[in-house]
C-alpha cells in the first residue's frame, strides 16, 4: 500500500487540480458470475492496479483478482469506500466494484459525488452491469417487456413514508413492479405492507415471481400469485428480487410443473401470430 503522502493529491484551495496519472472505474459485475459480466467490466478490472469493494462482491469475482491490490469493505461503508477510491485514483488505476449495475442502487452516485466535491480532475468511467431486475426477469420469462417500476424496500437512505407513497403510485399505474432489498432481519414487515398495497390495485391472480441468488449458487425461483404471495414471505431475504406483475401480466403454464411469466408488449393488438 503506498504511503499517505504518495496518494495525496488534494485540490488546491480555490481551484481544480491538474490531471494526474491515475484513473477511476466504477464497475458493475452483474449477478456476480463471470459469464454475466460484460467484456468491458472484465477489461476494467484487468487493467486496474487496485480493486475496492464490498467483500461479498469481491468474493464473487475472486478468479479475476490475482496480482491486484485488494481493499475489502462492508455494507454501510460506502462513503469511506468512495473517498478512498478517489484518493487512490490520483496516481493509480482504481476499480470500484459494485454488484449489479453501479448506477442502480450501486456505487456510481456516491463515487461521482465524492469526486465532484473533491475538485480533482481524475478520468472516470462508469461500466454498466446486469442489474437484479433484468437478471431475475430472465429466470421468470418475460415479466418486464414494457414499462416497469423498480423500488427498493430499504429505508436506510429513504424514509419509509416516502417509499410507501411511491408504492401507491406505482401500483396505480398497473405496470410490473420490481422490489429490491425486500426483507432483512431489521425490516421484516415492509414486504407485507408492499404486497397489501398491491392488493388494493391489482387482482389476487396477478403473477408474482420470487428469485433468490439469480445466477449464483443456490439459486431458487418461485412463481405464484399476489393472493398467495403473502404466505411465502418467510422465504424472502436480502438476496431475493421480487417481481409483481401488472394488469396484463399472465402465467404461461408448460406441462404440469413448468411455468413462465409473460407481460405482453402489445404485439397482439397489431399483428396476427
Amino acid at each position: 500500500m503506498p504511503s499517505h503522502a504518495d496518494r495525496n493529491c488534494a485540490a488546491p484551495a480555490g481551484g481544480r487540480s491538474s490531471p494526474g496519472t491515475g484513473r477511476l472505474s466504477i464497475v458493475g459485475i452483474g449477478p456476480g458470475g463471470r459469464d454475466q459480466m460484460t467484456g468491458r467490466a472484465r477489461d476494467a478490472i484487468a487493467g486496474a492496479d487496485c480493486i475496492i469493494g464490498n467483500g461479498l462482491y469481491l468474493d464473487q469475482i475472486a478468479s479475476l483478482l490475482p496480482g491486484k491490490e485488494i481493499i475489502r469493505s462492508s455494507m454501510g461503508k460506502e462513503v469511506e469506500r468512495a473517498r478512498q477510491a478517489v484518493e487512490l485514483a490520483c496516481s493509480r488505476a482504481v476499480a470500484v466494484v459494485s454488484g449489479g449495475d453501479p448506477g442502480v442502487y450501486g456505487m456510481a452516485s456516491i463515487v461521482l459525488e465524492v469526486l465532484e466535491h473533491s475538485g480533482l480532475d481524475i478520468p472516470v468511467e462508469v461500466v454498466p452491469g446486469v442489474t437484479a431486475a433484468t437478471a431475475a426477469a430472465s429466470r421468470l420469462g418475460a415479466p418486464l417487456s414494457g414499462d416497469f417500476v423498480v423500488i427498493s424496500l430499504s429505508d436506510l437512505l429513504t424514509p419509509w413514508e416516502e417509499i410507501e407513497r411511491r408504492f401507491g403510485l406505482a401500483f396505480q399505474m398497473g405496470v410490473p413492479v420490481v422490489l429490491y432489498n425486500p426483507r432483512s432481519r431489521g425490516r421484516r414487515d415492509h414486504l407485507a405492507v408492499a404486497l397489501a398495497l398491491a392488493m388494493r390495485h391489482l387482482p389476487p391472480k396477478t403473477p408474482v415471481g420470487f428469485v433468490k441468488d439469480a445466477f449464483r449458487e443456490g439459486e431458487t425461483q418461485t412463481i405464484t400469485t399476489l393472493g398467495e404471495a403473502m404466505d411465502r414471505i418467510g422465504e424472502v431475504d436480502m438476496h431475493a428480487t421480487i417481481i409483481i406483475g401488472g394488469r396484463e401480466t399472465r402465467i404461461w403454464r408448460r406441462g404440469e410443473d413448468a411455468k413462465w411469466i409473460i407481460t405482453p408488449r402489445g404485439y397482439e393488438r397489431k399483428y396476427l401470430y
